[in-house]
């Protein structure tokens, strides 16, 4: 089911006060050709501020975002480590034209989150302090994706990481930088390799990190037809993931290909995605807990699935038994404490 039939199924906005920090999504312009296996499978080649604004304006009370690498604005010339800083330069200024006021008063990219390759070692502070400097305030860490599958599985990325990438001396040298300019770690990798986090969370345990989509269970391919005890293994890495203080966790990314749910024949809904994606969500909230857990869209890669309306909608259904105080954490409060967004007004 495509995206524009999704689309086409207009449900009605739950909460529609409910106000939301979408701590995830991306802004591009793809070719055909150039981009990697994964992006290639997304059919949403544009997703920048126009497309965005249409999502933000579909009913959901969003109020402010945060952009991660999308590898997709950098630099054509210059030295290659310094490249990414061309995306946060473009960020920078679609955060700005937002800021003005011409598009209402949602704080669009009130957070950036950009590349640096850390296995760069201490080199890697050049790119960092340019980070900082393209962002106009607004960069707050970086995220480097260690997602690689030995089984050949997973859809290839645009760079493979190589093995256990964060558990090398050279990364570990990198990563260490981070706390000098007070920036926080994304990590994206897929959930046999969760306990390469959790050797990294424990040797820095004062280094602010964030678990992207929900460690990314695969269920295509090697995995098909093995929920179950994928299931397993995922929430054994979770709860032992949780006892890390510095770690939280983004709830989302479960309308990604690589996830493959199977939703049935009848037409897709919000209830239908809740019902998919709680076991899983419920499962990271209580290991978690509120304070360190933050509802994401990781959009517009999970349009595969659905549309930015019904994925909030869905997100909403799975919280339907928190308390106003829980949701706020959930939808808001997380999301912006960890990434140093300031509440308006």
């Amino acid at each position: 089911m495509t995206v524009e039939q999704v689309s086409e199924r207009q449900e009605e906005i739950l909460d529609p006060d409910l106000e939301i920090c979408d701590p995830h999504h991306h802004l591009w312009h793809l070719d055909e050709h150039g981009s990697s296996e994964l992006l290639r499978s997304i059919k949403t080649r544009r997703y920048l501020l126009p497309e965005l604004l249409e999502d933000l304006e579909a009913g959901h009370n969003i109020v402010s975002t945060v952009f991660l690498d999308a590898r997709a604005f950098y630099r054509a010339s210059g030295p290659a480590a310094l490249a990414p800083v061309g995306e946060t330069e473009v960020v920078n200024g679609v955060a700005a034209m937002a800021a003005s006021g011409r598009y209402g008063d949602r704080r669009i990219c009130a957070g950036i989150v950009g590349r640096a390759y850390l296995a760069d070692g201490d080199a890697v502070t050049e790119t960092l302090a340019a980070h900082v400097a393209a962002g106009g305030g607004r960069f707050r860490g970086i995220r480097l994706s260690a997602s690689l599958d030995p089984t050949g599985s997973a859809p290839k990325l645009a760079v493979e990481p190589p093995e256990h990438l964060y558990t090398l001396p050279a990364f570990r040298q990198g990563f260490a930088r981070l706390r000098e300019f007070d920036l926080s770690f994304d990590a994206w990798l897929y959930h046999p390799q969760l306990p390469d986090l959790i050797a990294l969370a424990r040797s820095f345990p004062d280094q602010p990190i964030v678990l992207d989509h929900v460690g990314t269970p695969i269920g295509i391919g090697a995995y098909a037809g093995k929920r179950a005890e994928v299931f397993e293994t995922w929430r054994r890495s979770i709860r032992e993931l949780a006892t890390c203080p510095n770690v939280s966790i983004k709830l989302g990314g479960l309308g990604m290909s690589i996830c493959g749910f199977d939703y049935g024949d009848v037409p897709l809904s919000s209830e239908i995605l809740a019902d998919t994606w709680r076991p899983y969500i419920e499962t990271a909230i209580e290991a978690f807990g509120v304070e360190r857990s933050m509802f994401e869209s990781n959009y517009p890669v999970d349009g595969f699935t659905c549309s930015y309306r019904m994925l909030w909608n869905a997100l909403k259904r799975v919280a339907g038994s928190a308390s106003a105080d829980e949701k706020g954490w959930l939808f808001r409060r997380t999301a912006e404490r960890f990434y140093r967004i300031e509440p308006a007004g």
